[in-house]
């Protein structure tokens, strides 16, 4: 297919919700580019509040699109629904959030699929010094492997990532942070350099602190 034949079909695969062909395909186009249906963002059609809360910001946005395409029955390479991978843990996750008649048959239910990938991204977070680097690295590494990785000394964000020893972990986090920055924008959150975003990495053994890392986080909580 050529440009305008791909968009045609992404377009057709966002009307009838299959987002992740829509995605897919628009991720194809050379020349001609659909930004709006390249970074859809489904839940967006809401205002944009609640966007951002159901989504976690930015951020959840992004890992979402990264995860599964914003197609909760989509299982991870664990098979295990993608966006609830983590989770808590799901059984542990839902009754911290508090959430009634958990089970597993309800994950592949997209309420349920982003209420507990959304807390588990937000626990990472919190967890990890407010860096969305380091709780991308998490989300599909383990806290444990993205606190390891980080060196003696502080690093730029872009650095970190660029030095994950996971080729998986490596490109997801870079494919993550790219996605915030459309989602930003789609959702109404603050403009910022990708640079910004990153941050800086506190060094093992630190406490972190570092007011680019707190601005992200009060920024994707909102």
């Amino acid at each position: 297919m050529d440009d305008k034949q791909l968009l045609a079909g992404a377009e057709f695969a966002r009307q009838n919700e299959m987002f992740d062909r829509a995605i897919n395909t628009a991720d194809k186009t050379q020349a001609l580019h659909d930004f709006s249906v390249r970074y859809l963002a489904p839940i967006a059609t809401r205002s944009r509040p609640c966007a951002r809360a159901a989504t976690g910001g930015s951020l959840g946005a992004g890992t979402v699109r990264q995860e599964s395409r914003f197609i909760s029955a989509v299982k991870s390479s664990a098979g295990r629904p993608a966006d609830a991978t983590h989770a808590g843990h799901g059984q542990m996750g839902s009754h911290r959030m508090g959430m009634q008649d958990y089970s597993w048959a309800r994950v592949t239910d997209t309420g349920v699929n982003a209420a507990l990938g959304t807390y588990y991204l937000r626990h990472v977070l919190d967890d990890l010094d407010g860096s969305p680097v380091l709780a991308a690295a998490a989300y599909n590494a383990g806290p444990g492997r993205a606190r390891r990785w980080r060196d003696s000394r502080p690093l730029e964000g872009a650095i970190y990532a660029e030095t994950i020893p996971f080729n998986e972990t490596r490109d997801y986090v870079k494919k993550v942070m790219n996605n915030t920055m459309y989602y930003a924008a789609i959702l109404g959150g603050q403009v910022r350099s990708l640079k910004a975003r990153l941050g800086t990495i506190a060094p093992r053994g630190g406490n972190g602190g570092v007011v680019a890392q707190r601005e992200a986080r009060q920024e994707e909580a909102q």
